[in-house]
């Protein structure tokens, strides 16, 4: 059964929750409802996602011992449910006003500073999903689009390997976005914690560049970043690598919504079409 807002409200119910009257966030790799005014939940798309999501969970609550400005757990441990990996988190307040790029760059700042936590965060192994994402998209795409990506993420994942940073590697938060910070009351916090890694920090810089030249985000909204973080990625030599291995990872996600989302796989045609072409200024659209 296709992960969808009917099967997340039936692992919810079954987490003892009710499914009913809560509120869908987001649907994505994970379903997100507000279940009340104070939690909410994250269903996971499946199991496979349970580490990560155990992971995520720890994270917070090393960075809250930390005083990182981050979103903060409701329950310490993420539950197995019907087979999908579910967590619980503090409902954070009403924003006051959209995140912006100096947002972000401040909270990196921090992030960036901190050493490597007491246990262990996986390197950010962006091509990592690529298979899954394809598997989960079968028929609905073309094999050849298939197999040009996973080519391409052979290929990214080796030149990847290979680089030599510019700034010192540690803790990251590995889907550096504005969409993934929240400025409520109290100011910016950190959301989303489930790719947090320990590796190159030019992971999180090199996910604006993309998005100043392939989501259209202005330039001058990309100068307020690297002003706030004090450092331009597209100075660094390795940025192409880390660039192109987002763009094939980024193409390969939006394939698993393909067999049931015509406008998803009409967005990862585009896509695709502008890996092959070698074309850089097509813009993509967020999905």
């Amino acid at each position: 059964m296709a992960f969808n807002e009917e099967l997340a409200r039936g692992v919810l119910a079954a987490a003892g929750y009710g499914a009913g009257t809560a509120k869908l966030i987001a649907l994505g790799e994970n379903a997100v409802f507000e279940l009340d005014g104070e939690v909410v939940a994250k269903v996971g798309r499946d199991a496979e996602l349970l580490a990560r999501s155990e992971r995520e969970v720890r994270t917070a609550v090393w960075l809250a011992g930390l005083g990182i400005p981050a979103v903060r757990v409701a329950e310490p441990e993420a539950r197995l449910v019907a087979g999908h990996p579910v967590t619980f988190w503090q409902r954070l307040p009403e924003p006051v006003r959209p995140a912006g790029p100096a947002d972000l760059a401040a909270l990196l700042r921090l992030v960036h500073a901190l050493p490597e936590p007491d246990f262990a965060l996986p390197r950010r192994d962006l091509l990592g999903g690529v298979e899954r994402w394809l598997r989960l998209a079968g028929d609905a795409i073309d094999p050849a689009d298939a197999a040009f990506l996973r080519d391409r993420r052979d290929g990214f994942a080796a030149a990847a390997a290979a680089l030599t940073p510019r700034l010192p590697s540690g803790p990251i938060h590995g889907d550096a976005l504005p969409r993934n910070v929240h400025v409520g009351p109290d100011g910016p916090v950190l959301v989303d914690l489930e790719t947090f890694s320990a590796d190159l920090r030019e992971h999180d810089l090199v996910v604006m560049a993309l998005s100043r030249d392939r989501y259209g985000l202005d330039p001058a909204a990309y100068d307020a970043f690297t002003d706030a973080y004090g450092w331009d990625v597209r100075s660094w030599d390795g940025c192409p690598v880390l660039r192109g291995a987002r763009e094939t990872a980024s193409c390969a996600w939006v394939a698993q919504h393909a067999p049931a989302n015509p406008p998803a796989l009409a967005e990862f045609r585009r896509r695709v079409a502008s890996l092959r072409d070698g074309d850089p200024s097509v813009r993509w659209y967020p999905f």
